[in-house]
């Protein structure tokens, strides 16, 4: 395989365990979402990739071969709590862990200049860290990351804090190295942001994959689903619905007016017994497509934005009725 693969990764602390037989892979080339509730054990897999932490049973590789402390000289890391100089200037600091990778001095300022200009640093090489904003801090991190030239990044939350001009850019960033041939691993908690980005996901829930492949993949399970809106409450459109077989009606607690709409089999048409119900009860406003998110994958059921609370919260579904 080109790249990185763990197979069977297993890591307890003490009588706990928090990974139980991970399997995870990263191409060159290749941007993978690694996501998860806190305490997942998404942080403490990539300290197993990075070799802080050795696993209790199965094996980390690089282009098919045990990895090595070589190998892992290539894996460009920025860890969730950020690991820079408060106090240092811009360049100073990339030089800094420049010389670290093991450059020479000339070498090392070549490298630390190329990266300010590659990373739009320009203009902010002798600013202090702590005087940057977030989104410039984060720049300066991820060049930290880079100055190896590595062939892998593994980025712990990049987009955490930033703006949505800075996760922009950053993700403009990190599709540049992707498509440089980097292989690129990254936690986020911005779902939307994974799907848009990502060539694959990756998901943990308490030390285990649940699931693993392209979004596409994960999101087509054989359903075919749509968000109708109504002027009032549907709930006797709901209870029509949800006896017919084969369909399965869902909506939430509190607005009795959105309903969510699955039947068996991907790309269909809305059936006929669905519209014609709806219109027996009238109120019918709108029908959209509702295609199923990553959110859903980690709820384990479907999630509907709720119009009435902060942007970026959720709530559940209740389900009304059972497919026959």
């Amino acid at each position: 395989m080109n790249g990185l693969k763990l197979t069977g990764i297993s890591r307890s602390f003490g009588n706990r365990r928090v990974l139980h037989d991970v399997d995870l892979a990263v191409h060159r080339g290749e941007i993978v979402g690694f996501i998860g509730g806190n305490g997942a054990g998404k942080t403490t897999t990539m300290r197993v990739i990075l070799g802080l932490l050795t696993p209790d049973h199965g094996e980390v590789t690089w282009e098919d071969l045990p990895i090595t402390a070589k190998d892992r000289r290539r894996i460009g890391y920025m860890p969730e709590e950020r690991g820079l100089y408060p106090q240092m200037p811009v360049r100073d600091q990339i030089i800094h862990f420049a010389l670290l990778e093991g450059h020479q001095p000339d070498a090392a300022r070549v490298v630390a200049d190329e990266l300010i200009a590659s990373l739009g640093l320009q203009g902010r090489e002798q600013a202090l860290v702590q005087d940057l904003s977030l989104g410039n801090q984060q720049r300066v991190q991820l060049a930290v990351a880079l100055v190896g030239d590595p062939a892998l990044l593994v980025l712990d939350e990049p987009f955490s804090g930033l703006d949505p001009i800075a996760v922009e850019t950053m993700s403009r960033l990190i599709r540049e190295q992707a498509d440089r041939g980097v292989g690129v691993l990254f936690s986020s908690h911005q779902l939307e942001l994974v799907e848009r980005l990502c060539d694959k996901v990756c998901i943990l829930d308490r030390g285990r994959v649940t699931a693993s492949g392209s979004v596409v993949e994960l999101q087509d399970d054989g359903k075919s689903r749509w968000r109708l809106g109504f002027s009032r409450a549907a709930d006797s459109f709901a209870a029509e619905a949800s006896m017919t077989r084969g369909i399965n009606v869902e909506f939430s607690a509190s607005d009795r007016t959105t309903v969510l709409v699955s039947v068996d089999g991907s790309g269909r048409d809305v059936p006929g017994e669905i519209l014609a119900a709806a219109q027996r009860h009238g109120g019918l406003k709108s029908i959209v497509s509702a295609q199923r998110s990553l959110a859903d994958l980690l709820a384990g059921k479907f999630i509907l934005p709720d119009p009435g609370i902060t942007p970026g919260a959720e709530r559940s579904l209740d389900k009304v009725g059972v497919s026959q």
